[in-house]
């Protein structure tokens, strides 16, 4: 049986966003979490395919 990691974490929104999920989550009758956890498991792919701030073609050079 696979243990489910609860571990409390902080995160920020803007408020309108915050006002847009927590609209959300009353429609579905969930919480805020599982609103935000379906979120990202629906859009991971698409945002893995953003270029890394690291990633050399990304930096700035000038000549």
């Amino acid at each position: 049986m696979s243990k489910s990691d609860k571990r409390k974490q902080s995160l920020y929104f803007p408020e309108e966003m915050l006002n847009e999920i927590t609209a959300e989550a009353n429609r579905q009758d969930r919480s805020l979490s599982w609103i935000v956890q379906k979120a990202w498991k629906i859009a991971r792919k698409d945002i893995m395919k953003y270029p890394s701030v690291n990633e050399p073609d990304e930096i700035d050079s000038k000549p």
